[in-house]
């Protein structure tokens, strides 16, 4: 009997130093300085997700079913304050509208194509009909010019998922969308603020507004359908749970770096992954054709990066037909003596033959020709420049466009192998401020986006008078069918 309870003891004792020792690490983890996985509970409801310069498709109810109007169109997308494209998209903007619904809800989808040819939308990760999965010419016949096609669908999953069309080129046109399914058992640990990043390329000549779709590089990488410095901000307040969805669909994967903080990749396309199997990081390498989902506690103060870390995703307009932008020294290195010299040899005849045709791409021809010669980046007079970027800060203090404070370059630099990388291409001679001015940039750096391009935008986690701040502002800006909307009627 004495053993009996003994044992009874020691075990309760065990049992008790283990939930002690529990509590302990749960208190430290839920500290200031936490990169918990989990922390406070919090309310027991689904925050909506923000698409930042996107926004949501509005819905109307017939009986119990959520019925929404989606609409394939030719649409003006401005990716960046002096470039815009004409992309294919839906209900006016490329990206489409993100579509929010609940675990159990009945959803009808009536989608009109109002394209110049046929085109269907797949409903990418959906577990539903044959009938509903959008394959032209397999589940069902492809939509013409001017057609319709209603989409049922039965919510029963959970997760990130998105639609697009599944016509190859014209998903690379800009043809895709979220689609939100809420849980009906809200996720653990309950995050403040909900976010969805779209990740896609275009492929655009200087001179032209027509993405090239059949381009395997490209010279625009946008988030949400907007370049760095045009993206919007993330607004967060110092303390949140933030939980970001990042959607990829394009020709190139992403690994999407958050600066300042360490998260948790807590879901994918196939919906939120089991607690034990959630992994931590700062980069997170999204996939063609995936969704990854981030959670973090948003615990250290300041304007933080967040950006796809392929180098040239980082940056704007990468395209040999631009021409030299800041300057050569000497021969190109590889060309002929004729080309160093300037006398271009040509079939048909220089410069409008073959071997000198713009490129942008890996040999496809004409936009996509590779046989052009390369060159590296060369002389660009303040006047042409300034005249080409109308609105441009040209005036940064003592620095002009075109030129650099007197430190910034060695003196023999150009003596140096591989010089200039990014000297002339980012920095304050580039800066945009205000013509990228938003409530949501108030109180960054001045001169912060000369250094912002491609992928990129920030978390702003802000202390709660700065974060009350720039949410007052962005209350007084009354803009209609804000993204953010969900967030400033709760704030």
């Amino acid at each position: 009997m004495s053993d009996r309870r003994t044992f009874i003891q020691k075990a309760f004792g065990l049992g008790a130093g283990m939930f002690a020792a529990f509590r302990l690490f749960a208190d430290s983890q839920n500290g200031p300085t936490s990169r918990s996985r989990s922390t406070h509970a919090g309310p027991f409801f689904s925050m909506p997700v923000v698409t930042a310069d996107i926004g949501d498709l509005p819905y109307t109810m017939d009986g119990s079913t959520k019925v929404f109007h989606l609409i394939a169109e030719v649409v003006k997308q401005q990716i960046s304050p002096l470039k815009t494209i004409d992309a294919w998209g839906f209900n006016g903007s490329a990206p489409g509208p993100t579509i929010q619904v609940n675990q159990g809800d009945h959803v009808r989808v009536v989608f009109e194509n109002r394209l110049p040819e046929p085109t269907s939308i797949h409903w990418h990760g959906f577990e539903d009909t044959i009938q509903n999965d959008g394959q032209p010419g397999i589940s069902q016949e492809p939509v013409k010019p001017g057609g319709r096609f209603v989409y049922e669908f039965n919510i029963h999953q959970e997760g990130t998922y998105f639609y697009h069309s599944h016509m190859a080129m014209q998903e690379m046109a800009g043809m895709l969308g979220a689609f939100i399914m809420h849980p009906k058992e809200p996720y653990r640990p309950h995050c403040d603020k909900d976010f969805l990043i779209h990740l896609q390329e275009y492929a655009v000549l200087p001179n032209n507004t027509v993405p090239n779709t059949m381009n395997m590089e490209f010279n625009w990488l946008v988030f949400n359908g907007k370049a760095g410095p045009a993206t919007t901000p993330l607004i967060v307040r110092l303390g949140d749970r933030v939980r970001i969805r990042f959607v990829n669909l394009g020709m190139d994967h992403h690994p999407m770096h958050l600066h300042g903080h360490t998260f948790y990749t807590t879901g994918t396309e196939g919906g939120r992954i089991p607690e034990a199997a959630w992994w931590p990081g700062n980069t997170v390498l999204v996939g063609v054709a995936q969704a990854r989902t981030v959670e973090f506690v948003a615990n250290n103060p300041g304007d933080w990066m967040i950006h796809c870390h392929l180098p040239h995703h980082m940056m704007n307009q990468m395209s040999s037909t631009a021409g030299k932008m800041t300057r050569t020294a000497g021969m190109p290195a590889g060309g002929d003596m004729n080309t160093g010299m300037g006398m271009l040899n040509g079939t048909p005849g220089a410069p409008m033959g073959e071997d000198y045709g713009p490129a942008l791409g890996r040999g496809l021809g004409g936009v996509g020709n590779a046989s052009d010669t390369p060159t590296t980046n060369g002389p660009l007079s303040q006047k042409k420049a300034m005249d080409a970027m109308p609105g441009m800060q040209h005036d940064m203090g003592n620095m002009q466009m075109g030129q650099m404070a007197p430190d910034d370059i060695a003196k023999n630099a150009n003596d140096v192998p591989n010089f200039p990388q990014d000297a002339y291409m980012e920095g304050p001679m580039m800066a945009m401020d205000e013509m990228v001015d938003r409530p949501e940039n108030y109180g960054l750096r001045a001169g912060w986006s000369g250094f912002m391009q491609g992928m990129m935008t920030f978390v702003r986690v802000l202390p709660p008078d700065k974060y009350d701040e720039v949410i007052a502002r962005m209350k007084q800006a009354k803009r209609p069918n804000d993204p953010y909307a969900a967030i400033l009627e709760r704030a």
